[in-house]
């Protein structure tokens, strides 16, 4: 590797090892039992923490993880060149917590030269170069969607003189706000204006002692960026003690336009397969084979949303908005019942998407479209049973959803749940819409991270073609059907896509879809101002039909709509072909689309 890249692996082992716990495990017996202990030595002193039975194996295989990382850590700032590395401090202070300053803040930043910029960089931009006093700058979201990547352009982009004036403080669970406050006010003794501290939250005191950031240093004229993955920490923090004194930026939800500039990666397929994160094919829960996925999917929720929530909630007003929460929590069985919310939130769509493959006939339209094949026609039909395909694999996917009951999840726990994804911004909820019964209303609950949402469709998916029923049809109907129904997957989440995407891009205007006794639209938008609304369908096709607009032709359901929402003022069909005009209906392509919000 050459040093940038060294630099880049260090930066993410740091971060990494901050977010395990520090200190060893130690086991004492007393009268033939065994009571294990946490050992913390630090500055001197060692602390020791009694330790549940049922944690001791987790506690030990994550201390073990930590001293790997720890060791190859090691031995990478070992390869470092020469220049790479910190100078000698010509003071006699000793931080107190891992504080980059000088050279080592140049090599830090140097790894990002040819990274291009999030769109919200401007946001952190104004903040740190522009007149904003007296406030912090938050940046949070969920792993791996560019928040250290802002503050090192932010860095790179600095003048000589500022960047003399500049220091990173990389927090680590053992750290406390004591700690930061001594480095602080070194730092602010010795000129230093700009500060950036990463992982704020692993601190156990932080949401308890945050107006230390605004109330003694961003008041005296210093620039405080605070970043972390703990987004529900610093909500709980925004409401409290940083209220009014603070300036909030999410990075979790990363829109198609920014995949697509940021990482130069072009298409809806890939964005629906790859898109969540900042990292070049979505690597931290996915994999270049659509095999073997799962398992990076539940470490990406284990860590970077299941154990946010908890970190919160323990450390906030001692652990009094657990609510509803706290049985679980207690039992250690929270973060099951975290992954099993999203699990659930999956397993209803991928329900979903095959009860609409099979009632909707489109097996038998991919059949016709096989038996009409040139090259090599298939009469799929005469050799297979739709009926018992449909029993056969909705039969499989109820055993699944049986089987994952490992803890019972009440109605309360649920809600609770879903209002910290919220919060997260890991999920949005998008109206469904009636008429004519215009009092029915429902919601589509849209995983904001893609790449996440479609891993675990397609996993579940693929382990329903192993179903022993399933496999009892050929191996040219079983690749048929599987293409056919991942096909479906893609175009329901490219139709929940566009919703989520025009629904945040348009806050004055009403976004949803509605269903007619038969038949719906995929979106409508309304502008309740103007009575006026724009009527769509959404497919994952790159090819023109007249089927496909039937329902934005069909007078009886534009009729019911102007009734209800407005004058129609155009009708589309958004599409992964060309855009064009067919008979009075505008066809979109759906890249150029999501490129216009």
């Amino acid at each position: 590797m050459d040093n940038r890249d060294i630099i880049n692996r260090i930066e993410e082992l740091e971060r990494d090892i901050a977010c395990l716990p520090v200190g060893n495990l130690t086991v004492k017996k007393v009268n033939d039992k065994k009571y294990y202990y946490l050992r913390i030595n630090k500055d001197g002193d060692r602390k020791e923490e009694y330790v549940d039975f049922e944690k001791a194996e987790i506690l030990k295989k994550d201390i073990a993880k930590r001293k790997l990382l720890e060791k190859e850590l090691k031995a990478l700032k070992k390869e470092l060149a020469p220049s790479k590395k910190k100078k000698p401090s010509k003071s006699s202070y000793k931080f107190r917590t891992y504080v980059r300053i000088d050279e080592q803040l140049v090599a830090f930043s140097e790894g990002v030269k040819n990274y291009k910029k999030r769109e919200c960089y401007k946001n952190l931009y104004e903040y740190v170069f522009g007149n904003i006093q007296d406030r912090v700058f938050i940046l949070y979201g969920l792993r791996r969607t560019g928040k250290t990547t802002l503050i090192r352009q932010i860095i790179l982009n600095m003048s000589s003189e500022e960047l003399a004036k500049s220091a990173f403080i990389q927090v680590k669970s053992s750290d406390t706000l004591s700690d930061i406050n001594s480095d602080l006010k070194y730092l602010q003794k010795t000129g230093y204006k700009y500060v950036f501290i990463d992982e704020v939250t692993l601190m156990e005191d932080f949401i308890e002692g945050a107006a230390l950031f605004s109330d003694i240093y961003a008041s005296s004229g210093m620039k405080i960026v605070l970043s972390g993955t703990d987004s529900l920490g610093f909500t709980f923090t925004k409401s409290d003690q940083l209220y009014d004194r603070c300036i909030m930026l999410h990075t979790t939800f990363i829109p198609y336009r920014e995949f697509e500039k940021v990482l130069g990666i072009k298409g809806i397929d890939e964005y629906i397969q790859y898109g969540g994160t900042m990292s070049m094919s979505g690597i931290n829960y996915n994999e270049t084979s659509s095999f073997a996925t799962r398992a990076n999917t539940d470490e990406y929720i284990d860590s970077a949303i299941a154990r946010n929530i908890q970190h919160s909630l323990k450390y906030y007003n001692d652990g009094s908005h657990f609510r509803h929460l706290y049985n679980l929590y207690e039992k250690n069985e929270l973060t099951s019942a975290i992954n099993r919310v999203i699990e659930d939130i999956n397993h209803r769509f991928t329900k979903e998407v095959l009860e609409r493959t099979f009632k909707s006939n489109d097996l038998a339209v991919s059949a016709r479209n096989l038996l009409k094949d040139r090259e090599n026609p298939v009469d799929l039909i005469k050799n297979i049973d739709i009926s018992a395909v449909t029993q056969s694999i909705m039969g499989a996917l109820d055993i699944i959803n049986k089987e994952k009951h490992t803890v019972d999840i009440e109605t309360a726990h649920a809600q609770q749940i879903k209002e910290y994804l919220q919060l997260l911004d890991l999920i949005q909820e998008v109206d469904l819409n009636y008429l004519p019964d215009v009092n029915t209303k429902d919601k589509i609950t849209v995983i904001c991270q893609p790449g996440m949402r479609y891993t675990q469709a397609e996993t579940l998916v693929r382990s329903l073609m192993m179903d022993e029923k399933f496999n009892k049809f050929s191996a040219v109907e079983r690749k048929r059907i599987t293409y056919r129904i991942l096909s479906e997957v893609k175009g329901r989440m490219m139709e929940e896509i566009v919703l989520l995407e025009t629904k945040l891009s348009n806050p004055n205007k009403e976004v949803f879809q509605l269903k007619f006794a038969v038949g719906e639209f995929d979106m409508v938008v309304c502008d309740p101002e103007k009575l006026e609304c724009e009527i769509y369908e959404i497919k994952h096709s790159t090819q023109i039909s007249p089927q496909q607009y039937r329902h934005l032709e069909d007078a009886e359901k534009c009729n019911q709509t102007e009734f209800r929402y407005g004058t129609i003022v155009s009708k589309n069909v958004i599409y992964r072909g060309k855009t064009c005009e067919v008979d009075g209906i505008k066809y979109l392509n759906v890249e150029e689309y999501l490129n216009s919000l």
